[in-house]
């Protein structure tokens, strides 16, 4: 099975994990303390997004269906 995350993907969640457990990573646009362990790991790969690292697109989300 092939890799799901690059080694330059993997080291930009680490960091993230390592500021937010220091309580240095903030959020975006708001600047806010984070400390949600799956919001670090979103800044992470969001960031190695943008830095060009190999990350599986994010997932679509669905529309709820409407009752007929």
């Amino acid at each position: 099975m092939a890799k799901k995350y690059s080694k330059k993907a993997q080291r930009k969640v680490k960091r993230a994990m390592h500021e937010r457990k220091r309580g240095t990573l903030k959020s975006g646009r708001s600047g806010k303390k984070v400390t949600s362990r799956k919001q670090a790991i979103a800044i992470g790969l969001s960031q190695a997004r943008k830095a060009g690292a190999k990350v599986p697109r994010k997932p679509k989300r669905s529309k709820p269906s409407k009752p007929r």
